[in-house]
C-alpha cells in the first residue's frame, strides 16, 4: 500500500497542507491513518476522497453540504439514495451557474467586438 506524507497529500490533492488540517478538524476527513509518531499519512483512497471534495469545492458546494455528505458517506449503504439525491441537486445547481456564466460570457464577447469595432473605425 502506497502512503503519502501531508505535503504529498495536499500536492497531489490541491489542497494546502492548512485546508487538509482544517478539513480532518471539521469532519470531512475521517480516519486518517498515523504513524507511531502521530504525523499523518495519506492513502490512495484518502486521495481519491479529496479528489471528490476538490469537485465538490470547486463546484461550490458549501462547507456545510460537504459535511452531510461526508457524514452520509461513513454511514454506510443504507445512505446511497440520499447521498445521490444530494449530488444531485448540486449537479442541478452547477449547471445552472454553466447556463449563467455561458450566457454572461456571450455579453462580454459582444461587449469586446462592439470595443474592437470601434477600435477598427
Amino acid at each position: 500500500m502506497i502512503r503519502y506524507s501531508p505535503s504529498e497529500a495536499a500536492e497531489k490533492s490541491g489542497f494546502s497542507l492548512d485546508t487538509l488540517r482544517y478539513y480532518e478538524k471539521i469532519g470531512l476527513l475521517a480516519d486518517i491513518d498515523r504513524t507511531s509518531g502521530g504525523r499523518r499519512v495519506f492513502s490512495d483512497d484518502d486521495l481519491g476522497w479529496l479528489s471528490l471534495l476538490r469537485c465538490l469545492r470547486d463546484t461550490g458546494m458549501p462547507i456545510a453540504r460537504m459535511c452531510r455528505f461526508a457524514e452520509l458517506a461513513r454511514a454506510g449503504a443504507d445512505t446511497v439514495a440520499e447521498r445521490t439525491g444530494l449530488l444531485e441537486e448540486h449537479a442541478r445547481g452547477v449547471e445552472a451557474q454553466l447556463e449563467l456564466l455561458l450566457r454572461q460570457q456571450r455579453n462580454l464577447n459582444d461587449k469586446i467586438a462592439f470595443y474592437r469595432r470601434q477600435l477598427a473605425a
